[in-house]
């Protein structure tokens, strides 16, 4: 799979890529990154809900 050239400084940790070529960053990236983008990010360690637009706290 051909990495984007914009990742291709990143550890291996922070990303990985679907079958279908996406780009998944990890809880890792994302707290390391420090906010939320409010995307509904698969991995998003902030609990982001973009149904209700509020912050969900995980338990």
């Amino acid at each position: 799979m051909n990495i984007p050239e914009k990742l291709r400084n990143l550890p291996t940790n922070e990303y990985y890529m679907t079958p279908e070529g996406y780009v998944v960053f990890t809880e890792v990236y994302l707290l390391k990154r420090g906010y939320c983008c409010k995307n509904s990010c698969r991995h998003c360690p902030y609990g982001f809900n973009k149904r209700t637009g509020n912050f969900d706290l995980k338990k």
